[in-house]
């Protein structure tokens, strides 16, 4: 019987407090969807301020008219403004190099000298002219004098006065021929300069138009490479580039752009003057940037808030706390600006950032307006929670009627005008 009776008095005391939690539950909900001070659900700060919550964030900027530059990259090579390549005129043994590759050079200067093995021979037969043109001239003197005595004609003067001229144009022939030899086996220098490549040393045996050496002048250096024909019909004498060469980089003045194509690669060729950068070795590879595109005074987005379907461009407007999709026509763009042809106007609010709830017909709140009314929440707040009285700045329990010191509640009380005083 005992054991019953405790068995009854748990059940019942387990009774009382699922009562009592039901009960405060019920009171809570029923509280709280009242919009009750306590904030629950349903009230200020409640299921309401949770929604709000979730609603995203974006900012939104207008429209603007801008340049849009679309930038291509290639690799390119350095050469000097001028460049001579320097020829063997004769074939022989290089007998002399006089200078070696990175050496500076005047014009003029010896470079190198080649037995032509022609030089003996073309000087043997200089000196042989010589002794026929002194023996021709000096015939002719004497029959000159034979001559004006009147013990020759006519036509055997005029004999000896061609085999003078013929012993004299002979001895200029073979003294030109030597003087070629000579300059053949004496390679000098045509333009001042740097001694880019030397492909011979001394005692080898080089054939006639074999290359020597190779000199670039003291000028500017200049850049070439080669693009496409979309970008070449972009690119104009004048154009601004820039090349990359060791994080260095350089500007340049496109001077020189091919209309026909390569026939190796069958790419255009472009050369560009490089003032500045006299530092970089002749033949070394850089980093070449051209503007391939570029259009001016153009309507301008952000490229980041263009989205695509299908191929087709659409941006996001926000119109009254709404977002709306629009479908624009895209032109030119870049990693940062993106061209927009149709489709929006100047006074639209393109949204600018991302968000899981850019769709049509979503709220979002934009940045900037959410800052000002979470503000104006906050100042409303304050104005509420001010103690009876403190409208006009006074402290609470001080006189409201604009400065007679009276005592609260007391209307003609008299009192102190020194300190407001009752007497």
């Amino acid at each position: 019987m005992e054991a019953a009776k405790q068995n009854k008095k748990k059940t019942a005391i387990i009774a009382v407090v699922v009562l009592i939690v039901l009960t405060a539950l019920f009171m809570r909900f029923k509280g709280g969807s009242k919009g009750g001070p306590g904030g629950g659900p349903g009230g200020p700060g409640g299921m309401q301020d949770t929604q709000m919550d979730n609603v995203a964030t974006v900012a939104a900027e207008n429209p603007k008219s801008g340049t849009i530059e679309r930038t291509t990259s290639t690799s390119g090579t350095v050469e000097a403004s001028d460049v001579v390549y320097v020829y063997a005129k004769a074939s022989g043994d290089v007998t002399g190099v006089n200078v070696s590759v990175g050496d500076m050079v005047t014009a003029g200067q010896l470079l190198c000298t080649i037995n032509t093995e022609q030089v003996e021979t073309a000087k043997n037969a200089m000196d042989s002219a010589s002794v026929n043109l002194t023996e021709a001239q000096s015939n002719l003197s004497r029959m000159q004098l034979l001559y004006q005595g009147g013990d020759i004609s006519d036509q055997e003067w005029e004999q000896y006065q061609n085999q003078a001229k013929t012993a004299q144009l002979n001895y200029e022939s073979a003294k030109l021929n030597y003087d070629r030899q000579v300059e053949y086996s004496s390679v000098i220098a045509p333009i001042s300069g740097k001694i880019e490549t030397m492909d011979i040393d001394v005692y080898d045996h080089v054939n006639q138009q074999a290359q020597l050496c190779v000199i670039s002048d003291e000028g500017d250096k200049r850049v070439s490479f080669y693009v496409s024909e979309r970008v070449m019909s972009n690119l104009n004498q004048g154009d601004a580039m820039t090349i990359v060469k060791d994080g260095a980089t350089y500007d340049g003045v496109i001077t020189d752009v091919s209309s026909m194509a390569d026939e190796g690669n069958g790419l255009f060729k472009i050369k560009a003057e490089l003032p500045e950068a006299n530092s970089l070795s002749t033949g070394s590879t850089v980093k070449v940037t051209v503007t391939s595109e570029r259009a001016e005074n153009v309507m301008t987005v952000p490229v980041d808030a263009i989205y695509y379907d299908n191929g087709v461009g659409n941006v996001y407007v926000y119109q009254d706390g709404t977002v709306h999709k629009v479908e624009v026509e895209v032109g030119l763009y870049n990693t940062e600006l993106a061209e927009i042809k149709s489709g929006l106007t100047a006074d639209d609010l393109v949204i600018s950032t991302w968000s899981s709830q850019l769709y049509e017909g979503s709220t979002v709140n934009l940045k900037g307006e959410e800052t000002d009314a979470a503000a104006a929440d906050e100042a409303g707040n304050q104005k509420a929670d001010a103690p009876a009285g403190s409208e006009n700045g006074q402290k609470a329990g001080a006189p409201a009627d604009g400065g007679n010191d009276q005592p609260a509640g007391g209307t003609g009380a008299p009192k102190d005008k020194k300190n407001g005083q009752k007497q």
